[in-house]
């Protein structure tokens, strides 16, 4: 039998920050991942450059039914401390857009800080080790251990069986299942008591069907600036301004992948394919100045050629307009070109699921779980840190910032 002070399953982001966090505070600690390789989702993430966090964290970039539960781990572990951890080992970055910041070179680059501290800190990571049950362990009298130390949990795995005083489930959620996603942390969640709140896949793409989908097949691949909005009951209005593409199976893009956290089934999605232009005066000015063009023609100078021919192809009303030119517009049509092109509502099919999503939405009640320590309210020693909460964070580097804060803050207290 081995002991461990710490044990955290799952080799991820937050796992091995919480794992290296808690060495550094002199405990010993182990990481027990069932995958080949530890940090898969690290390496594969930003393209392969890893948006590892933002300049622009708030609590607004989250979703939960607990809207406030991550405010405490944001204020105590913010994206500068984590700025400071990789300015330490040197990491080259930049910033893209919106605050965005990621690895000049590879994602590998901050894989390899995390295990470089967790080699630093003594931590032990054991790789291809599968868990077969965790138990609680009541006191004994006669225990070796004093209390801080006294042994809590027993895992029976792949491995071997191994005791700890804090077990740190840091497993994720159920997004990208090649990777090795799997839903152990949600069941053994449930094992002792905790609630989930319902899943869903998340920063993902949506799929359209019929006519639609004919439409975004015929136009994959083109990327076009968009406003896209979405107001449901759970989640309220919502909306983004960044890039749509057009895919084979319907649509993508960071804009889309934004909306999509809040998006429920059968909700409509606005979107504004001009948001920089209004539509209604540019037609007007076009008219003042006697433009003879034909209307296909003058909005492409605003929009993408194929996109233009396939979107008044699509609308019947539009079809008749093509080939028209400005001054032999009529005033309903201007109102109909208006509406399509700058309020289009669009109801998707549904998403790509979890083998594309990014994240997981939803995921353990943050109700059961302490916002300060992050150690189950009703299974001491038992913590709970990621994505495997419920909390879901933006495109953006949030998610990756809401991994080293809740892992580093659980690690003051394992």
């Amino acid at each position: 039998m081995t002991y461990f002070d710490c044990v955290v399953i799952g080799g991820g982001a937050a796992g091995l920050m919480c794992a290296a966090q808690a060495g550094l505070l002199g405990k010993s600690v182990t990481v027990l991942d069932h995958a080949n390789k530890v940090g898969k989702k690290i390496l594969m993430s930003g393209g392969g450059r890893c948006n590892f966090t933002n300049y622009f964290v708030e609590p607004s970039n989250y979703l939960s039914a607990n809207p406030h539960f991550c405010k405490s781990a944001l204020s105590r572990y913010t994206q500068y401390d984590f700025l400071a951890l990789v300015g330490r080992h040197q990491l080259a970055y930049h910033e893209k857009t919106l605050g965005q910041l990621f690895c000049d070179n590879k994602a590998k680059d901050i894989l390899n800080i995390l295990l470089d501290e967790c080699d630093s800190a003594g931590v032990r990571i054991a790789t291809q080790c599968s868990i077969h049950s965790v138990k609680r362990i009541e006191p004994q009298a006669g225990n070796d251990h004093d209390g801080a130390t006294a042994p809590r949990y027993e895992l029976a795995t792949s491995q071997g069986a191994v005791q700890c005083h804090s077990l740190v489930i840091a497993t994720g959620g159920l997004s990208i299942p090649t990777m090795g996603a799997t839903g152990l942390g949600y069941d053994l969640a449930k094992q002792f008591g905790l609630r989930i709140t319902p899943k869903h896949a998340a920063l993902v793409p949506f799929t359209f069907k019929g006519p639609l989908l004919a439409l975004a097949q015929s136009l994959a691949g083109v990327a076009l600036p968009v406003t896209i909005e979405c107001d449901n009951t759970s989640y309220g209005y919502q909306s983004f301004k960044e890039a749509l593409l057009f895919t084979h199976k319907g649509i993508s893009g960071p804009a889309v992948l934004q909306i999509s956290n809040y998006w429920m089934p059968d909700d409509t999605l606005n979107i504004n394919f001009l948001p920089d232009h209004d539509l209604a005066a540019q037609l007007t000015q076009w008219q003042q100045e006697g433009q003879k063009a034909e209307l296909k023609t003058l909005l492409s100078r605003l929009l993408p050629k194929r996109f233009v021919l396939a979107w008044l192809a699509y609308d019947t009303q539009l079809a008749s307009l093509a080939e028209k030119t400005v001054v032999q517009l009529e005033p309903k049509d201007t109102a109909a070109l208006t509406q399509a092109l700058h309020h289009w509502p669009c109801v998707p099919a549904g998403t790509e699921g979890y083998k594309t999503a990014e994240v997981t939405r939803g995921g353990i009640n943050t109700d059961d779980v302490s916002s300060k320590t992050f150690e189950a309210k009703a299974a001491p020693g038992l913590f709970f840190v990621g994505e495997v909460l419920d909390v879901t964070g933006w495109l953006g580097g949030f998610n990756f910032q809401w991994a080293w804060a809740s892992g580093y803050c659980a690690a003051q207290y394992v």
